[in-house]
Parts: C-alpha cells; sequence; structure tokens
C-alpha cells in the first residue's frame, strides 16, 4: 500500500510532538520495515529542512532530510500536478497539490492529521491512528 505522509505527520516524528509522535513513530517504522510504501510531498521535503534548521542548525537539518529520504520516496509536484491543483476542487491549494501528487504517485491513502480538510479528493485521506488501524488489521489477517 503507497502512503503519501503529509507534512504534518512528518513534523509530528521529527519535532516529537505530543501527543502525535507516537503514531508518527509508529507509521514510519511501519515503512521503515516495509508494511507500507512512504512517499511525501516535493514540498514537504524543504518545509521539513527549513523548520528544523532554525532550531537544530543547517547541518542537522540536512542529515535529518537525509534520513527522510532513506525512508520514503518523493512525490513529485510537476506542472501537470501544479495545473491539476490550479482545477482542483478543494478549498485550500497546498492541500489540492499534495492531493494530486498522491494520485499521481500512485498512493492509496493520504496520512493526514488534517483529514477532513481533503474531503473531495481523489485520494481518501486518513488520521494517522486510522492508516494504523488498517495496517494493524491487515497484520491480522496474515497480508
Amino acid at each position: 500500500m503507497i502512503l503519501l505522509i503529509d507534512t504534518d505527520v512528518v513534523l509530528d516524528l521529527l519535532l516529537d510532538r505530543a501527543p502525535h509522535a507516537a503514531e508518527a513513530a509508529e507509521l514510519f517504522s511501519r515503512v521503515e520495515r516495509g508494511d507500507a510504501a512512504g512517499r511525501v510531498s516535493a514540498a514537504t521535503v524543504e518545509t521539513v529542512h527549513r523548520t528544523a534548521a532554525e532550531p537544530l542548525g543547517a547541518a542537522r537539518a540536512r542529515r535529518i532530510v537525509k534520513r527522510l529520504l532513506s525512508i520514503v520516496e518523493v512525490a513529485p509536484v510537476t506542472r501537470a500536478v501544479l495545473e491539476s491543483a490550479i482545477e482542483g476542487r478543494l478549498p485550500d491549494f497546498e492541500r489540492e497539490i499534495v492531493s494530486e501528487a498522491a494520485y499521481r504517485t500512485g498512493a492509496r491513502a493520504i496520512v493526514t492529521r488534517g483529514a477532513r480538510e481533503y474531503q473531495g479528493s481523489r485520494v481518501p485521506a486518513y488520521l494517522p491512528v486510522e492508516i494504523l488501524g488498517i495496517l494493524r488489521a491487515r497484520d491480522a489477517l496474515g497480508g
């Protein structure tokens, strides 16, 4: 199962934001083990670096981005993604970009704490706890 992981979930893990960090850590552990394939938007990578660089310094921020890129693939934000996002149905342009990038990379789900903001997306959005429940149920069924 391909999951596009939204910026908020990545930052929950990296910044150890309670109470969401534990779910983000489990999600990334499952991606690392191969239980699911993780993707992030290209814009997420820049946001993570910028957010980490301020408190941690540029060198550490680069190491964090390098580690992130060792776990997930990047869903490209191309001209086609942007043009489609402009015509999209979601009220928030950034969410529309994520939705379209998820769709074009074959994601089955967007994992975000703002799942309601993706109503109308071509790719369904789930809270981290919901997607973890789906992955656990799949484990229980042996597949």
